[in-house]
């Protein structure tokens, strides 16, 4: 299959490139800049453009037989004095659903958007938070756009747990350095948990879905539910360290309230469907292992 990644020079679409090429498939990348030297990228033929400015053209498009879409923003991603009703209007509500009628335009067969899990696990949260209510749109209206003949589905994942050799890893950088006793940050982690899932996983759901995803169809996904005190730990221990992690009902600086989209002491639990993981085929319980290789990556570099 003829696979075009957009955003495929971050973490997420760096690892879903990587995956397909050794599936057999023919990637090509769409980027707004060239991949950083170093990266398993950096060799991959890529087309350059933003969503947001509308920059692709049809022409662009034609030639591939599928897309993943995996350069949506989130809330770290919010430029400082931003309008945020006009920043989740270019890179959420209006973008993505814009860039997917784009694609049907230009014949593609298939398109897999990455959204969020938020929206599926906590509705009610879209009332209230402009970000959950963004990606839900763009959810949304991504398959609005499903036909027979143009199968579009979203994946919804949750946290994910992921890092690749040559971009920064700024917050596993950080944890790690906490974990090794080089940051004067007291051992705790903030009320509260949420769902976790391996970049593999993902990656194993993004196949899945481009083989056998039902047209017009949100999947939630996910692997395992952990406290933050629970995740916290597992970074320690992969560390190295034999520190214990406490739990206390109070904002930590790695891992600040907004950053908490449901609010701190709030857990987002949730068990994916069977069937649906069955179907899309992606590993469970592989979140230790990955917190272990992001580690090893980010303490090394």
């Amino acid at each position: 299959m003829k696979i075009l990644i957009v955003g495929g020079t971050g973490m997420i679409g760096g690892h879903a490139a990587s995956h397909l090429l050794a599936e057999g498939h023919d990637v090509t990348l769409a980027a707004r800049k060239v991949a950083a030297a170093g990266t398993p990228m950096a060799d991959v033929p890529t087309i350059y453009g933003d969503y947001t400015k509308g920059e692709f053209r049809e022409a662009d498009l034609a030639p591939f037989d599928a897309i993943v879409f995996a350069a949506g923003n989130d809330i770290r991603h919010i430029p400082k004095d931003a309008d945020q009703d006009e920043f989740w209007q270019k890179t959420q509500i209006g973008g993505v659903p814009e860039f997917v009628a784009l694609a049907k335009r230009a014949g593609v067969k298939r398109l897999v958007q990455l959204g969020s899990y938020y929206h599926q696990v906590m509705p009610h949260l879209a009332e209230t938070d402009p970000y959950v209510r963004a990606r839900k749109l763009a959810d949304e209206g991504a398959r609005a756009h499903a036909t027979e003949n143009f199968i579009v589905t979203t994946l919804n994942p949750p946290s994910i747990v992921g890092a690749i050799p040559g971009i920064a890893a700024k917050r596993y950088e950080t944890l790690t350095k906490w974990a090794k006793g080089e940051l004067d940050i007291p051992d705790y982690a903030p009320a509260g948990g949420t769902n976790y899932m391996s970049v593999l996983s993902l990656c194993e759901a993004i196949s899945g879905a481009l083989r056998n995803g039902k047209s017009g169809t949100a999947y939630l996904i996910g692997d395992q539910n952990l406290t933050f005190r629970d995740f916290f730990q597992m970074v320690f221990d992969a560390a190295g360290s034999t520190r214990k992690i406490e739990e206390r009902d109070q904002e930590h600086p790695l891992l600040p309230d907004a950053f908490i989209v449901p609010g701190r002491g709030k857990i987002l639990s949730y068990e994916p469907d069977p069937a649906e993981t069955a179907l899309l085929g992606y590993r469970r319980n592989d979140v230790r292992r990955a917190v272990e290789e992001v580690v090893s990556l980010v303490g090394n570099a």
